[in-house]
């Protein structure tokens, strides 16, 4: 997951700027110990709230065998009136490790930093990108239409 996270953490490198410490390199180390990421859209069977570092760093490794990220999109920084909230939107493109679907998914992620660190990094994205790269989009497809065979 490190290479395919990398071109993420550079993005957010760039958005976020001298927010975060310059000597952290990786996502997991732009965020603080306890830092707090959230998911709203998540759908059933993923996580919703992840608390610290190492349930963040685990989380990656996990969705690393899920998605498989080729590139990050410019993104598109939205100052906020609070100096340490940033809202970014942007782009994320690469495919389902186990399907070859493609996965191209727009986010949009409230973070909030102090001392160098993300403290709580809130993503929203459409839970339906993830499900069609993870488990085949013709699967997802007939589900959301209702003509799945649920035998």
């Amino acid at each position: 997951m490190t290479e395919n996270i990398q071109s993420f953490s550079s993005m957010l490198r760039q958005a976020l700027g001298d927010r975060i410490d310059a000597g952290a390199g990786t996502f997991v180390e732009m965020m603080a110990e306890d830092g707090v990421m959230e998911f709203p859209y998540a759908p059933a069977g993923l996580p919703t709230r992840l608390e610290g570092r190492a349930a963040i760093a685990s989380h990656l490794e996990e969705a690393g065998r899920m998605i498989a990220f080729d590139r990050m999109g410019e993104p598109v920084v939205h100052p906020s009136t609070d100096p340490d909230i940033v809202v970014l939107e942007f782009e994320g493109f690469g495919r389902g490790v186990a399907t070859g679907e493609p996965y191209d998914q727009t986010y949009i992620s409230v973070i909030r930093t102090a001392n160098g660190h993300i403290v709580h990094y809130r993503d929203y994205w459409n839970p339906l990108v993830v499900l069609r790269a993870a488990m085949g989009a013709a699967l997802i497809d007939a589900l959301v239409a209702g003509k799945a065979d649920h035998a």
